[in-house]
């Protein structure tokens, strides 16, 4: 999923003037000082996350190393 998509996913149907009451609450929430501290750490996890959903997918896609003890077996017989 890209950015954009997960954006429009969050909000949704959400109109510029709702986002701004938004962010005004989280603004007075937090003060201005914090705000850099928030998206900072959103962005870690955002990293993180995107990370983890690579190695899930790269594992998922990744063929099955063949299983050393059935070609043992193969190669007695």
């Amino acid at each position: 999923m890209n950015t954009l998509a997960a954006i429009l996913l969050l909000f949704g149907n959400l109109g510029t003037t709702e986002v701004i009451i938004i962010f005004v609450v989280i603004l007075l929430l937090f003060g201005g000082k914090k705000i850099p501290e928030l998206m900072h750490g959103l962005g870690k996890g955002v990293r993180s996350f995107k990370k983890g959903m690579n190695e899930i997918e790269e594992e998922i896609n990744t063929p099955p190393a063949p299983d050393n003890k059935e070609k043992s077996k193969e190669e007695k017989k």
